[in-house]
């Protein structure tokens, strides 16, 4: 009985893992469709608020991209509170804000992953993340990465707490948010996305994390402007979360 037991749970794992895995599959190949659309390569990653899930999409959609073996660079720009490095296991003693202010340069800051996955941390906490985030030095190291890498995802604060997704997003392509079901309010997510049309930025597609496509509660006069979504039961394990 008890080995029954364990094979259904074996089971049940290995679905939730293809479900997962299959979901940010189908949000890389609309993301790449949209990405060409735009003629862009830098994808920022918010949420109308804290817990959504943003930080673990950005990552699953960095190295789902980087499994087509693109060049990928995921950027922890959530100088406030970043979690990029505890998703990869990474010592956060050096990155994104020391290379901003000068004190350490890219190639010395970065993180090799894997052959096609970087990842640039958030590093130093700095005092005034919007304002670093909308200096002259952030906009030439986008420049700098766009050149360098086939794609850049760009993880970022929530829209609704506090500036800095929107002083990001408009040197990027666009912007995707993240909603998670029975976490996010509809006054929420549209308190959100009056926030990115007001700063007149491109929006990308929203992501429904958390979800199962028979309870989606988004589904209301919004369904037609994103370009694409998903849904699953099982909670974000395709990367460590």
């Amino acid at each position: 009985m008890r080995k029954k037991n364990k094979d259904k749970k074996t089971e049940s794992v290995n679905k939730s893992s293809f479900a997962v895995i299959e979901a940010y599959n189908s949000i890389r190949t609309n993301l790449l469709f949209l990405l060409k659309q735009h003629s862009g390569n830098i994808v920022t990653i918010s949420s109308p608020d804290i817990s959504e899930g943003k930080s673990t999409t950005a990552l699953n959609i960095a190295v789902s991209l980087s499994q087509l073996g693109n060049k990928i660079l995921l950027i922890d720009a959530d100088l406030r509170r970043p979690s990029i490095h505890k998703k990869t296991h990474l010592q956060n003693t050096v990155g994104l804000s020391d290379v901003l202010v000068g004190f350490a340069e890219f190639e010395n800051a970065v993180n090799k992953i894997s052959p096609t996955l970087d990842v640039l941390l958030s590093g130093s906490t700095p005092p005034n993340p919007s304002e670093l985030l909308s200096n002259d030095s952030f906009a030439e190291l986008l420049n700098l990465v766009s050149a360098k890498y086939d794609y850049v995802i760009v993880d970022t604060p929530p829209i609704n707490v506090v500036s800095d997704a929107l002083v990001v997003a408009p040197k990027t392509t666009g912007v995707v948010v993240v909603i998670r079901e029975g976490v996010t309010s509809h006054e929420d997510f549209k308190s959100a996305i009056a926030g990115i049309e007001f700063a007149d930025i491109t929006l990308l597609g929203a992501v429904i994390n958390d979800t199962d496509y028979a309870k989606a509660k988004y589904r209301s006069r919004y369904k037609n402007r994103y370009r694409y979504r998903y849904g699953y039961k099982y909670g974000s394990r395709y990367y460590a979360n």
